[in-house]
């Protein structure tokens, strides 16, 4: 049965979800690729980063010109995520050959994907206490140590899995250097995703897992599935699609680890309900934020002819 049609939709609203959200790439395709089209998971994670390797650079590019890539950081994630990433790979084949292989390598990829929701709840939290207190200005020193360390492991599980890239590595950014803005926590994390990417696709040509003509499939969907969501990105709630991805990921991830359906449905539908509800409180804060009355003049138009005639700097005007 051909499946070019699908895996091209599949890609495409994956290239969507990261286009809109920044996250999801891995997380959402390699799952897609092992339950709803039978790929086996070895060559599921390969081929995801192979058109991954050629996905990112499209939002690496919009930052660059933004000015928004810390590049100080990004030199000192990339030489432990580097060559994490390709040993991650080898790791993942010390855990068996043949059909032990591919059903560990399915919870691993479950493990995984529940470790990325972890992640994306801590980043939409986060994500509220910045909105409460300014950011700090874009030169948040590095801290060395702990950014080699996010590159270790942020890198070893990249290669393991696929998953990590962007729904990771950038939550432990934001938890190494709090104060760093958002735009630049986007934008230097999808800049150190090409070497880990390409370094763990690398790795899995090397193995014979990554099926290049199965990625390629996926890139004609995900490429402009991508364009179209940084287009969009900026008149659609992210909420909304942030817990969408919560919930759809904590599926797949059950759903890898062989966990029944009644449990899942129990995980994943009050999931659901509380997303939704945190989403729609969110969006009644902002709408009466926007309907309250602009701060008035000094004056309170009670006649206070003194208080109503004060200049922008406080200087009492002549009446």
């Amino acid at each position: 049965m051909d499946f070019s049609g699908p895996l091209i939709l599949s890609g495409a609203l994956v290239g969507l979800a990261v286009g809109l959200t920044g996250m999801g790439g891995g997380a959402l395709m390699t799952p897609i690729m092992v339950m709803v089209f039978g790929v086996n998971p070895t060559a599921a994670i390969g081929s995801d980063l192979a058109a991954s390797v050629f996905m990112k650079p499209f939002g690496a590019v919009v930052h660059q010109r933004a000015g928004t890539v810390r590049w100080d950081l990004v030199r000192w994630l990339l030489p432990t995520a580097v060559p994490a990433a390709f040993g991650g790979v080898f790791l993942l084949r010390a855990l068996g050959e043949g059909e032990a292989l591919q059903r560990h390598v399915k919870y691993v990829i479950g493990g995984a994907l529940l470790l990325a929701v972890l992640g994306m709840l801590v980043r939409m939290a986060l994500d509220r206490r910045r909105g409460a207190a300014p950011d700090e200005s874009g030169d948040v020193p590095v801290r060395p140590l702990a950014t080699l360390g996010i590159g270790l492991l942020g890198g070893t599980v990249v290669g393991m899995t696929s998953v990590g890239s962007g729904s990771l590595i950038i939550v432990m950014l934001m938890l190494a250097h709090p104060r760093l803005r958002a735009n630049h926590l986007v934008g230097t994390d999808l800049v150190q995703a090409i070497p880990v990417v390409a370094a763990a696709a690398l790795g899995h040509l090397v193995r014979g897992d990554a099926d290049l003509g199965l990625a390629a499939t996926l890139l004609v969907g995900a490429i402009p599935g991508v364009l179209l969501g940084a287009r969009l990105s900026t008149r659609v709630t992210g909420p909304a699609l942030r817990w969408a991805l919560v919930v759809l990921l904590t599926g797949s991830g059950l759903s890898m680890l062989s966990v029944p359906g009644a449990v899942l449905l129990a995980v994943c539908v009050p999931l659901a309900g509380a997303g939704a509800g945190l989403t729609l409180r969110e969006r009644r804060r902002a709408a009466a934020s926007s309907a309250a009355p602009p701060p008035g003049p000094a004056g309170n138009g009670d006649g206070d002819g003194d208080r109503d005639r004060v200049g922008p700097e406080g200087v009492r005007l002549p009446t």
